[in-house]
């Protein structure tokens, strides 16, 4: 950083970034090992964590088998799923919903006590345990933030916005953060032996999408600005059920409802979905998606139709859907539920090992900044929580047995909360009308040269330099794969190719990819 540095604190432990799932569950593991947890804002109530409504996959019911879980998550990764990873997280499952039940997770039960399990979109059998229905994420933010917080071993602190990794020697030894704002503003270097990041998604890259206005992709970004590897950044996850009543961010209605019987229907009534995909509703999420984005291209509105699968138990069953219908006037067991697909989840991210170390020395990454090779090119329903639990348990395994505590110097400030900066509409809109749902060559350059402009008119803010970088990744690997897999779909490479490839790409390498196409756009222009 340029600018005047105003404190300097020395972690004892590990600097966890990050308060969601991911974040705190690895604090936990950690402990005793000593952590402080930077927190932009709510430990258990903000983040997409707290908001995912769908619950855990894993393979404890009777007849089912982490050998399914695995060959299930294999299909819907579309050939690009990292094998040995899929068989390490599918066999961990067990153990880790274990750890919830210890920690007081209130899952729904069965009349017997047994956990009860539901059955998601791409899923061979009933796996999925939920709480209270559709607060799966809620309930496991909530519960783990309490005991983070009683845990003398963790300490949080709220209100920090973090800027850029501190590095020494070609290792990261800490990061540097802001509290405050405008003139008032003040600079804090945060050093630690390990800093982990658990910064969440980038759906708010995007204008239409599921996740809170703080899943800007800032740590991806943060990442890949100090040179580290970032893993198939292209694949961006649209759900095909956000509800679409002109909310941002769009309220979800949770996957778990097609699980049990919900239609997807026309405004004239009729089901499309069986004429597209031999599993109709349940088919893996891009196809759904993209049908649905297809007949409102055409058209055709889309409602998801709950009242027959579900009627008058809707409220009781999925208060959380419920809630957000009623909010717009809508009775989800009496009407159908007006639905469009909305940016969701990224299957890339910083790219790291099976102890979720990246590849600089000194940072470790988990949940969704992550990528771990899990998902492949398109994340199988439930997994997303069940990879931050897993990869949280390893991370903290790792930096308890590589790393010694030091000795805590410094004491932060406690700021006033604050909200960062947004993202800018025009980077949103970018985003969502040319590295979308569907994409083709010469969007993807515009979107490249757009994202350039913007990054150029920011006056060097370093919040917008990571998210212009992390839009610039997300692009240039959108350009550099020229087929469609997953949840990545190309108009002008509608096919998949027959052999499946994993992107690997450094920030200074999609810059090029950028400067190259503003090289080219400007050659045809003089012509």
């Amino acid at each position: 950083m340029s600018r005047h540095i105003d404190n300097v604190v020395t972690v004892k432990g590990a600097l966890i970034l990050g308060a969601g799932v991911a974040g705190l569950f690895t604090a936990l593991k950690l402990a005793p090992f000593p952590s402080l947890v930077l927190a932009g804002s709510r430990p258990g109530v903000s983040g997409s964590s707290a908001w995912a409504q769908g619950g855990i996959a894993a393979a404890i019911g009777a007849g089912d088998s982490w050998q399914s879980h695995a060959a299930d998550t294999m299909a819907a990764g579309a050939g690009t799923c990292d094998a040995a990873i899929v068989d390490l997280v599918t066999r961990d499952a067990a153990a880790r919903i274990d750890d919830l039940v210890a920690y007081g997770v209130p899952f729904d039960r069965k009349p017997d006590g047994s956990l009860a399990q539901g059955r998601e979109a791409a899923h061979s059998a009933h796996r999925i345990v939920h709480v209270k229905g559709d607060r799966a994420g809620a309930e496991i933010s909530r519960t783990l933030a309490e005991r983070a917080l009683a845990n003398p071993a963790i300490t949080v602190l709220e209100g920090y916005h973090a800027l850029e990794l501190a590095r020494e020697d070609g290792r990261i030894v800490g990061l540097f953060a802001r509290y405050g704002m405008g003139p008032h503003a003040r600079l804090v270097l945060f050093r630690a032996p390990a800093v982990i990041f658990a910064t969440g998604g980038l759906g708010a890259l995007y204008a239409v999408t599921t996740n809170p206005l703080e899943a800007r992709g800032e740590g991806l970004g943060m990442a890949a600005r100090a040179g580290a590897t970032i893993a198939d950044p292209e694949f961006v996850q649209f759900h095909p059920t956000a509800i679409a009543i002109g909310r941002d961010p769009s309220p979800l209605a949770t996957e778990a409802l097609r699980g049990e019987g919900a239609t997807l229907i026309d405004e004239t009534g009729a089901r499309f979905m069986p004429a597209v995909h031999p599993d109709a509703e349940l088919a893996p999420r891009d196809v759904v998606a993209r049908a649905i984005h297809r007949q409102i291209a055409n058209g055709h509105k889309v409602f998801l139709d709950c009242r027959a699968a579900l009627g008058e138990s809707f409220a009781a069953r999925f208060p959380t859907v419920f809630a957000a219908c009623q909010s717009a006037g809508i009775d989800p067991a009496r009407d159908p539920i007006p639905v469009a697909p909305a940016a969701h989840y990224h299957m890339g991210g910083i790219a790291v090992d099976a102890r979720a170390r990246s590849s600089l020395a000194g940072l470790w990454a988990v949940g969704e900044c992550a990528c771990t090779g899990l998902h492949g090119a398109n994340r199988l329903a439930s997994n997303s929580l069940l990879e931050a639990l897993v990869f949280g348990a390893r991370a903290a395994d790792d930096v308890r047995n590589t790393q010694a505590p030091g000795k805590a110097a410094g004491t932060p400030p406690i700021p006033e909360r604050f909200a960062a900066p947004p993202p800018p509409h025009v980077l949103r809109d970018t985003m969502t009308k040319l590295v979308g749902l569907e994409r083709d060559a010469a969007g993807l350059s515009r979107a490249l040269g757009a994202i350039e402009q913007i990054e150029r008119t920011g006056t060097g803010e370093p919040a917008l330099l990571n998210m212009t970088a992390t839009a610039k990744l997300v692009t240039a690997a959108a350009l550099m794969r020229q087929e469609s897999r997953g949840g990545h779909f190309r108009t002008d490479f509608p096919l998949t190719a027959p052999e499946a490839k994993r992107t690997f790409l450094t920030l200074a390498e999609a810059e090029q990819m950028a400067a190259s196409e503003a090289a080219g756009a400007q050659s045809c222009a003089s012509i």
